[in-house]
């Protein structure tokens, strides 16, 4: 078996693998995965990737999933990191990057942590799984489950974007449309769980979407010839994401793969829906939920994260900061990015760019730093916002 063992976040109370979980039941924090790193050394080398498909499955033994079988695949993960040129002249920088997850099944990078927690939901005997979700993780669910021959039970807040509903549609889950935020369909899910036989597969209310999410950093080392950029900047609802590279980062030094040199990791959200700025501003250790949230970039609109102090303990480690831009702004992106690279933002991942501006004026980055922005999704999930 690849886990040695589970341990919360917060309490560190360990959990032995091979069971389904949610929660930490001492203290209600994220579990977190734990592998023998030594064992995986053995087969998971750099010249053994050099061999390997081109998914996120290339990393296997750093994996959750203990039997080839159970595993989920619509071709998941090894994404571009494209040389942003056009846009780095306009900003001055030679090195800045993007790493576009909208190449992704289901358009988005939730398709990631999708693919690792329903193959262990599968392996782990679940048959009925449930999600609230602002979009992106709804239809990813409803895709895997779909794969996976298991039911589906999705709720999302009435005004997500109708292309992530008729996704969860077509893919066969069963839907309920709240009035209310991401919070208020979590609470129901909670609500129904125990009497209806769902598996929680919430942000962080299991602790395998991590896993998948996690491949972004080994993604980013491996494209990077194992050398990490001084600089990521990343959109943050929930969070795990940011959460996920950052324990990539430690497995890779581990293995011997990288340096103890780490990015400074910026979490970038919308000024209408900002807990971890404001948190991080304040010192605090944990984050307020935001009374009245508010972004047309859905995936932003999450006013308290389960995982609020994982992330401010990574952004104060790594040296680095959270940046909140306006609607009007990432939106202006999503137009900027397109005419000088190609890539259709996301609104969550154009808000990167003016992120970046901002954290340039203020001196917080170089223009000669190595900045990696991530675009976590497809603007062709919103075209809602583009209509005439």
């Amino acid at each position: 078996m690849n886990i040695t063992h589970l341990s919360c976040s917060w309490c560190n109370e360990q959990y032995e693998p091979g069971k389904l979980y949610n929660l930490c039941s001492m203290c209600g924090k994220p579990l977190l995965v734990h592998y023998d790193l030594g064992r995986a050394a053995t087969t998971l080398t750099r010249a053994a990737l050099a061999t390997r498909r081109a998914n996120l499955w290339r990393y296997r033994e750093v994996l959750p999933v203990e039997r080839e079988e159970n595993i989920i695949t619509l071709g998941e993960g090894w994404t571009p990191l494209l040389h942003a040129r056009r846009l780095g002249e306009q900003l001055g920088m030679r090195h800045l990057y993007i790493k576009d997850e909208s190449l992704n099944p289901t358009a988005s990078f939730k398709a990631r942590g999708m693919a690792v927690a329903v193959s262990m939901a599968k392996e782990l005997g679940a048959h009925k799984l449930a999600v609230p979700s602002a979009g992106n993780a709804a239809g990813a669910l409803a895709a895997y489950a779909a794969k996976a021959g298991l039911e589906a039970y999705i709720f999302m807040p009435r005004d997500v974007p109708h292309a992530n509903l008729s996704e969860c549609q077509q893919c066969g889950a069963r839907v309920t449309l709240v009035d209310g935020l991401i919070t208020d369909c979590g609470r129901l899910v909670a609500e129904r769980k125990e009497a209806e036989g769902w598996f929680d597969m919430s942000t962080l209310k299991e602790p395998y979407r991590l896993e998948g999410k996690k491949t972004m950093g080994y993604e980013l080392a491996e494209q990077l010839d194992w050398e990490l950029p001084d600089v990521v900047l990343y959109p943050t609802g929930g969070g795990t994401g940011l959460i996920g590279m950052w324990k990539a980062f430690d497995e890779l030094e581990r293995l011997g793969w990288i340096s103890a040199k780490r990015p400074r990791m910026v979490t970038v959200q919308a000024e209408g829906c900002a807990p971890i700025v404001q948190a991080f501003a304040a010192g605090a250790k944990v984050g307020a939920e935001v009374a009245d949230p508010h972004t047309v970039a859905a995936g932003l609109r999450v006013p308290k994260a389960i995982g609020d102090f994982l992330m401010l303990d990574i952004l104060r480690r790594s040296g680095g900061t959270a940046v909140s831009v306006s609607d009007a702004a990432l939106l202006a992106a999503v137009q900027e990015i397109g005419a000088a690279e190609g890539i259709f933002a996301a609104p969550e991942g154009a808000a990167c760019l003016p992120a970046l501006k901002q954290l340039i004026a203020r001196g917080d980055v170089s223009r000669e730093d190595c900045v990696v922005l991530f675009n976590t999704g497809s603007g062709l999930k919103y075209l809602n916002l583009w209509r005439d």
